[in-house]
């Protein structure tokens, strides 16, 4: 699982460069108020399928991790727990968004995500995504060394002659 935890790390600093570039692009040639950005949607596939590849790596472990550690009675209330943390992730996203807002319009400007997003700091965004991601690789780090796997039934550490 920690494969897909610095995998996503990886996806937030490939977002927030390619951000940087779009806003680059944007303060060069003046398209602040461009409908459409000459810039193809396609830039964006890399972060896509990177961050693809996290949930992969994440989410399989962590299936594989219920199935081997929980109980047979508890095997499909873990996995229903498992997509209920998604469904509350994406809610704390949600949140998350709300809050930067809040906090970055304090002083009357446009803020990190405004409607115009030639105006903003979207780069920011990914940059605290990047660093909440670590912080969430930590914890599970910790979580990992403090806890004891159960083992099989049957396995043994002796060999058969």
């Amino acid at each position: 699982m920690a494969i897909g935890l610095i995998i996503s790390i990886l996806a937030m600093l490939v977002a927030g460069t390619l951000e940087m570039i779009r806003l680059k692009m944007v303060k060069e040639h003046n398209y602040y108020q461009l409908k459409r950005m000459p810039l193809s949607i396609f830039w964006q596939v890399p972060q896509y399928f990177i961050m693809g590849c996290a949930e992969v790596f994440t989410f399989i472990e962590q299936i594989e991790f219920f199935y081997e550690q929980a109980s047979d009675a508890m095997r499909s209330l873990c996995s229903v727990l498992s997509l209920t943390t998604t469904a509350l992730g994406n809610y704390l996203s949600s949140l998350l968004v709300i809050i930067v807002m809040d906090i970055s319009t304090m002083d009357g400007g446009k803020g990190w995500i405004p409607d115009n997003l030639n105006y903003g700091k979207l780069h920011y965004f990914f940059w605290l995504l990047g660093v909440l991601s670590v912080v969430n690789l930590g914890v599970y780090l910790v979580a990992a060394k403090w806890y004891t796997y159960k083992r099989a039934l049957g396995a043994s550490n002796d060999v058969m002659p």
